[in-house]
């Protein structure tokens, strides 16, 4: 696996810049549009169980897992994204994840954050 198998984020001139700040330096705030967000269920696959099963009694990281996690998040920023967009934003503000188990089936993550209209000074 690569580097881009572990990590996520965004491209370096998104459209749509999503920030875990409540402000962007250099930037105003001239729209407040409301709170956006980016669903996803993922469900866990047997072989992927019975692997991380395997790997918990000797130790080490479950990569496979890892790297369903990371995806699973890059699904959720990407659908938080496409809303924002829709909604008329070019910023999301105090972005955030919520990661939850979803009925002991999968794994709900939840990106969200407020969507803004900003502007250079």
């Amino acid at each position: 696996m690569g580097m881009e198998d572990y990590g996520g984020g965004q491209a370096e001139r998104a459209d749509v810049l999503v920030v875990t700040t409540n402000d962007v330096p250099g930037h105003q705030v001239t729209r407040v549009i409301g709170e956006v967000f980016g669903l996803t269920v993922r469900s866990r696959h047997l072989g992927s169980q019975i692997g991380a099963g395997l790997k918990s009694m000797v130790g080490g990281e479950l990569k496979g897992l890892t790297k369903t996690l990371v995806e699973t998040r890059n699904q959720a920023m990407e659908r938080l994204v496409e809303q924002a967009r829709a909604r008329g934003a070019n910023a999301v503000l105090m972005f955030r994840f919520d990661v939850s188990e979803a009925a002991d089936v999968g794994t709900e993550v939840c990106a969200y954050g407020t969507a803004v209209v900003i502007s250079e000074l």
